[in-house]
């Protein structure tokens, strides 16, 4: 079942919204060579909580850390640890926010200094396919309809869209109904609806869309071991354009 949240329920994700928006600005500054990924999920915690929200992944399903935190090959999921960051990597992080009991998810790939010409390729195309998701994602379309957009413009561009994993509902839960993938036909699926709350997040990989799994039960990598990118928004379906949520 899809809920349909009502001003103030949207009014509350977007209060986390904006707090995963506040911790972005913080990490962003923190992202650099020498840079160890546990100090990051520490900064992020410490500000999550200062600003009255609760880090929405600690616990989740047994994960053991506040974000993800998730480099070159690893697609989604990455532990954070004292693994330090290196120049030329680039590095996705996945924030979620709990606050006054309702979810936000949002999540960033950033450069760790001066990358590649095809990296920075990578982050701008998965960036733009959350983008043109995001503009589809109207009152009256199917839920296909995003997902469509998002497979084309990645594809044109010569990368793949993780089938694996999905984007999904968001409200009371971090994950709710529906799922919504990065690839599809158009014109399929439940009608958007105002008041639909969803979390949009193409994964994008450089090479095969397969992924596989590391020992650690959490990380997932990419199959050739080709880097990976990843964008996502929470937003609110309207009658005009959807609402971004987590800024």
């Amino acid at each position: 079942m899809i809920a349909l949240r009502g001003a103030e329920e949207i009014g509350r994700i977007r209060s986390a919204g904006r707090i995963i928006g506040a911790t972005f600005g913080l990490l962003k500054r923190h992202i650099k060579p020498g840079v160890r990924t546990r100090e990051l999920d520490r900064l992020a915690r410490e500000e999550i909580l200062r600003l009255g929200g609760y880090p929405a992944f600690k616990g989740y399903k047994g994960y053991p850390a506040n974000i993800c935190v998730s480099i070159n090959e690893a697609v989604v999921h990455g532990i954070p640890s004292e693994r330090k960051l290196r120049e030329g990597e680039i590095v996705s992080i996945d924030i979620g926010v709990k606050y006054r009991d309702y979810f936000a998810d949002a999540a960033m790939t950033f450069a760790v200094g001066e990358i590649s010409e095809p990296a920075r390729r990578l982050m701008q195309v998965t960036k733009k396919s959350l983008e043109m998701g995001i503009e589809n994602a109207v009152a009256g379309k199917r839920l296909s309809d995003i997902s469509s957009a998002i497979q084309k413009h990645v594809e044109s561009n010569g990368f793949s869209v993780v089938r694996s994993f999905v984007g999904h509902g968001i409200g009371t839960g971090i994950h709710e109904d529906p799922e919504v993938p990065n690839y599809g036909k158009p014109g399929m699926g439940p009608r958007l609806e105002p008041g639909m709350v969803l979390a949009i997040e193409p994964m994008v990989n450089a090479g095969t869309h397969e992924v596989e799994i590391l020992d650690d039960g959490w990380t997932a990598v990419t199959a050739d071991r080709k880097f990976s990118a990843h964008f996502e928004h929470t937003i609110a379906i309207r009658d005009g354009a959807a609402e971004i949520l987590t800024v």
